[in-house]
C-alpha cells in the first residue's frame, strides 16, 4: 500500500522533503527560546545587567524571526506537497478506471467510485499533510525539549518522563478504540453517495411516481449513519482533551512544588523553573499533537486502503503482446461461445453459441428481455471477453486485435446510451472527433434524427444538458444512432447504400 501510494509523490518530492527540514529547523529555534528567557532572568534580571537583557532580548528576536520563517515555509511547501499528492491520486485513479473493462467496472459501485475520488482523497491529502508537518514536528519538539528538561534538572524532568508514559497509553487507547468507527463510516459515505446519485439522475421518475418522501428518508437514514459512526468516534476522541489537560495540570502543580522547594535550597534557580514550566507545555501539547495525528493516520487508512483498491485493480481485457492493427472486413463469427460475467458462476449466460455474420449483412437478433443480447453484441468490440470458444472479426480472433483499432470499428447503440453535456454537435463528434458538419447532418438523416432537430431554435447547436436530460427518450436514441453511424467516416455518402439499408428499419416516422 505504501509503495502504491508513495508512486504518485512524483514531482513533489522536493516539497515533500523540504516540509520537515523547515518543520526541524522551527523545532530548534522553539526549543532554544526558553533557555534565553532563562538566561535573561536570572544572568539579566537578577544580576541587574541591562546589557545581558539587551543581548539575550535581540537573540530572541532573531531566533523568533526564523521560527516564524520556518514554520511558514513548512506550512507552505506541505500544502503544496499534500494538495499535489492529492491531485495525482485523483488523476491516477480516473486514468486507471478508464482502462477498466466492463468486469472491472462492475466491482465497483458508481458511488463508490465517486467517494474514492473524493471524500478519501480528501481525508489522505490531510494526513499527508499531518504527517509532513505535525508527524515530524511534535516527536522532534517533544524530545528536544525532554532534553533539555533533564538538562537543567533530571530530578523535575523525571515528572515529565512519567506523565509521557502514562499519557501515550491512555491516548494510545483512546485511538485504537476510535480507529474502528472510521474503518465502518466510509462505506456509509457511499450508501449516502448513491441516494444522492439516484435520486438525481431520476428525478422525473420520482416525482412521476410521488415518492419524494420515500427518497428522503432514505437519504435521511443514510446521513443519520454517517452522523451516528461519526459521534461514536468522536465521543471516544473527545476523551483525549480532558486527559491531556489532566496531565499538564498534574505536571504543573507537581514542578511548581518541588520546584519552588528546590529554589529555597539554592539547587535551583527561577528562570530555570520558568524554562521547565514552559518545556511542561510543549511536551504536553506535542503528545496532543501526536494523538491528533494518529488519529487522522487511523481514519485516513481505511481511505488509504479503498484508493489502493481502484489504483490495483487491472483490467482483464488488455492488448496483445503484437496486436493486429487492421480490421480487413465486417464478418463475425462466434465459434461456441460460451459466457460468464462471474468467473466462478455454474451457470453461464451465453452457452455455446455459434454464429456466422458476412460482411454488409443486416440480421436482427430477437429475444426476450434479459436473454443476453447485449452481452453478445459487447463481445464483438470486447468490451467482455469470452470465457470459452472465441469471436471472430475479419477472419480473426478479437483478442489478436488493439483495442483501440478493434473498438474503432464496431459502433454500437447499446439500450442505456447517454448523451454529454454540450452541443448536439459534440455529441455527435464522440463518433468522430473530425467529422464535418455536413458528414454530422448526414448522419442524422439516416437516423431519422434530423426533422426534430431542425425543429430546435438553434438546431445543431442546442445545448444538450447532462445525461441527455432536455429531449426525450426517442430523440435521444436517435440521437446516439447518428453518433454511431459517424464512427469512422461511416456516414460518408459513399456508403450511403449500406446506411439506407439501417434507416429502413427506423422508418417509424
Amino acid at each position: 500500500m505504501l509503495k502504491t501510494l508513495g508512486a504518485q509523490i512524483k514531482e513533489f518530492k522536493k516539497d515533500s522533503f523540504l516540509t520537515p527540514v523547515f518543520m526541524i529547523l522551527e523545532v530548534l529555534m522553539e526549543t532554544i527560546i526558553p533557555l534565553m528567557m532563562a538566561s535573561i532572568i536570572d544572568n539579566g534580571v537578577e544580576a541587574g545587567d541591562i546589557h545581558h537583557i539587551y543581548v539575550m532580548g535581540g537573540c530572541m528576536v532573531i531566533v523568533a524571526c526564523v521560527s516564524l520563517f520556518a514554520g511558514t515555509m513548512g506550512g507552505k511547501y506541505g500544502a503544496r506537497a499534500s494538495a499535489g499528492f492529492a491531485r495525482n491520486l485523483r488523476k491516477a485513479m480516473y486514468e486507471n478506471i478508464q482502462t477498466f473493462s466492463f468486469s472491472n467496472i462492475d466491482k465497483f459501485s458508481t458511488a463508490g467510485l465517486v467517494t474514492r475520488l473524493t471524500t478519501d482523497v480528501t481525508n489522505l491529502q490531510n494526513a499527508y499533510q499531518m504527517l509532513l508537518r505535525m508527524c515530524v514536528r511534535a516527536p522532534i519538539s517533544l524530545v528536544c525539549a525532554m532534553i533539555m528538561a533533564f538538562f537543567i534538572n533530571a530530578k523535575l524532568a523525571c515528572v515529565y518522563l512519567i506523565a509521557v508514559i502514562v499519557l501515550g497509553v491512555i491516548l494510545a487507547f483512546i485511538t485504537i478504540r476510535a480507529h474502528h468507527y472510521f474503518m465502518e463510516v466510509f462505506p456509509k459515505y457511499d450508501d449516502l453517495n448513491a441516494s444522492v446519485q439516484e435520486n438525481v439522475s431520476a428525478i422525473r421518475v420520482v416525482k412521476a411516481y410521488v415518492r419524494e418522501d420515500y427518497e428522503k428518508k432514505k437519504f435521511t437514514q443514510a446521513s443519520k449513519n454517517i452522523y451516528n459512526m461519526f459521534v461514536k468516534a468522536e465521543g471516544v476522541i473527545v476523551f483525549n482533551n480532558p486527559v491531556m489537560m489532566a496531565a499538564v495540570y498534574t505536571c504543573i502543580i507537581l514542578i511548581s512544588w518541588i520546584g519552588a522547594k528546590m529554589i529555597v535550597v539554592n539547587s535551583l534557580t527561577t528562570g530555570e523553573l520558568m524554562s521547565l514550566l514552559t518545556y511542561c507545555m510543549n511536551i504536553m501539547m506535542n503528545l496532543m499533537m501526536l494523538s491528533m495525528v494518529f488519529v487522522m493516520i487511523t481514519m485516513s487508512i481505511a481511505s488509504a486502503e479503498r484508493i489502493c483498491e481502484v489504483l490495483n485493480e487491472k483490467s482483464d481485457i488488455t492488448n496483445p503482446e503484437k496486436p493486429d492493427h487492421e480490421v480487413t472486413d465486417g464478418s463475425i463469427r462466434f465459434d461456441h461461445v460460451t459466457f460468464r460475467y462471474n468467473k466462478t458462476s455454474d451457470t453461464p449466460v451465453l452457452d455455446d453459441i455459434n454464429l456466422s455474420i458476412a460482411s454488409g449483412e443486416t440480421i436482427g437478433i430477437i429475444g426476450g428481455t434479459g436473454s443476453s443480447k447485449s452481452s453478445l453484441v459487447n463481445l464483438i468490440s470486447r468490451l467482455y471477453d469470452v470465457s470459452a470458444g472465441a469471436v471472430y472479426v475479419g477472419g480473426k480472433d478479437v483478442r489478436s486485435y488493439d483495442l483501440d483499432t478493434l473498438r474503432n470499428e464496431v459502433s454500437v447503440v447499446l439500450q442505456n446510451n447517454v448523451l454529454f453535456s454540450g452541443s448536439i454537435y459534440d455529441n455527435l463528434r464522440w463518433g468522430n472527433p473530425d467529422a464535418t458538419d455536413e458528414q454530422c447532418r448526414h448522419a442524422c438523416d439516416l437516423a431519422c434524427a434530423s426533422e426534430f432537430i431542425n425543429r430546435f431554435p438553434d438546431g445543431y447547436n442546442t445545448h444538450i444538458e447532462q445525461g441527455g436530460s432536455n429531449v426525450s427518450g426517442g430523440q435521444k436514441q436517435r440521437l446516439c444512432i447518428a453518433r454511431a453511424l459517424l464512427k469512422d467516416h461511416c456516414a460518408c455518402p459513399s456508403q450511403t447504400a449500406t446506411y439506407f439499408n439501417f434507416r429502413r428499419q427506423y422508418q417509424c416516422g
